[in-house]
């Protein structure tokens, strides 16, 4: 059941059920050989999957933003091509990491956003057709958040898993606890804390910076409190 690709713009149309299953894990096990060309061909059998990740990214800027979902899929592309090795075990674990990418990406363009706004130097970002929808808000809001989640991940790392699987990944909390061997109640109970304590702290931040910060948040905030052990 051959698919082709026509660039990462354009895949052909991949097969369904049983049959798409059996050529995302062939075409995975190619790119952990480093098989050339065999990202293009992943990237064309889950660009859908790839598309509603981008548009979970931007969604809430502005309606209508199907350039700029495409620009974000392609840039978190180029980005995972430069890689020197790209280990994916399966579908979500490569799903995670475009999620990720496409984090990064939105990240980079948003800091170097707050540094022209701020009177630096340009910093070249090559997604310019994101720049329409993402307001100078929605940066600073980026940031803010990039910054929380670091500090949670340092204290709490499986929180912060949890938060990324669950908004950027789209995942389930059962699909998380799943993946993590925990029950899905306690994904329930580290989503709500991880929610709870970065919404205070992206919040902290953008006061902070509003009240003539020096724009680096929230950086020196409390250590978010354990949510408790596991459950069996």
């Amino acid at each position: 059941m051959a698919t082709t690709s026509n660039g990462v713009g354009h895949p052909a149309p991949a097969g369904k059920g049983a049959g798409e299953a059996a050529a995302v894990g062939d075409t995975l096990a190619r790119v952990r050989r480093g098989e050339a060309g065999a990202l293009d061909r992943l990237t064309a059998l889950l660009y859908r999957e790839l598309r509603q990740l981008a548009s979970r990214r931007l969604r809430g800027e502005r309606a209508g933003h199907t350039l700029g979902t495409t620009a974000l899929v392609n840039e978190a592309y180029l980005r995972l091509a430069g890689q020197r090795k790209l280990t994916v075990d399966d579908r979500e674990a490569f799903l995670a990491a475009a999620s990720t990418t496409m984090r990064r990406v939105l990240i980079d363009y948003a800091r170097a956003r707050r540094r022209v706004k701020r009177g630096g130097d340009a910093v070249a970002v090559p997604i310019e057709e994101v720049a329409p929808f993402l307001s100078d808000r929605a940066c600073d809001e980026m940031i803010e958040l990039d910054q929380a989640l670091s500090r949670l991940e340092a204290a709490q790392p499986r929180a912060a898993r949890i938060f990324e699987q669950r908004v950027f990944g789209g995942r389930s909390l059962a699909e998380i606890a799943a993946a993590l061997a925990v029950s899905t109640k306690t994904v329930q109970r580290d989503w709500d804390a991880a929610r709870a304590w970065l919404r205070k702290e992206v919040r902290r931040g953008l006061d902070s910076s509003a009240g003539g910060g020096d724009g680096n948040g929230g950086g020196d905030g409390p250590t978010p409190e354990a949510p408790g052990p596991p459950e069996a």
